[in-house]
């Protein structure tokens, strides 16, 4: 696969092509209890070795921090300031590794995305320069790493797996990705992952 078939205006123009849909939930009624809290993240695209290539960072571990350890998009939760999700996604990644939102060309997003902690996620794609001087916020962020799209296309990299959920309730299936670089892509991010490659037509 060509990654660079794709210019920045066609990625622009695929994301605005999606055909407006519900927020993405998985669960069951009985998980998720109450108003979810707004949230959002960036996926940041970037040219690496020439191809496209999405940024990850693995959160730092915290005692008592469900997403603590994980890999995942920069972001978090909506403040009262923030006057659009994109403001959100930027703000909190400036927070956590130093991208300035200047830096940062926005072309869309993806549909809204529950998590099981009941947070709705909107998922703010935008291209970053790149080689980049990121600052990583210790108490957040542990590292940040890139992750070739034509990695991430291959179905042979990613199996889905069934997760017992509380309650009693029906096996979850969630999405793993093999360890690349030492680490393991799985679960919402997993699957914000995917939804971006369905958007841009690679799965």
């Amino acid at each position: 696969m060509d990654d660079l078939a794709l210019t920045e205006q066609e990625i622009r123009e695929k994301l605005a092509a999606q055909h407006p849909s519900e927020p993405v939930n998985p669960f069951p009624s009985s998980i998720l209890k109450g108003e979810p809290e707004a949230a959002a993240v960036l996926i940041p695209l970037l040219h690496h070795h020439n191809e496209w290539h999405l940024l990850y960072i693995r959160r730092t571990e915290v005692e008592g921090d469900i997403h603590s350890g994980q890999v995942a998009f920069p972001g978090g939760r909506a403040e009262a300031r923030d006057s659009s999700a994109e403001m959100t996604a930027l703000r909190e990644t400036e927070e956590e590794i130093g991208l300035k939102p200047e830096d940062v060309r926005v072309l869309g997003h993806l549909p809204d995305f529950f998590t099981i902690t009941n947070y709705r996620v909107t998922p703010v794609v935008g291209v970053m320069p790149w080689p980049y001087e990121l600052r990583l916020a210790s108490n957040e962020v542990v590292r940040a790493f890139t992750i070739p799209l034509s990695w991430l296309c291959d179905p042979a990299n990613r199996q889905v797996r069934q997760r017992e959920l509380p309650e009693g309730q029906a096996p979850l299936s969630v999405i793993y990705f093999k360890p690349y670089d030492d680490e393991v892509l799985w679960g919402a991010s997993a699957r914000i992952t995917v939804n971006l490659l369905a958007a841009l037509g690679y799965c």
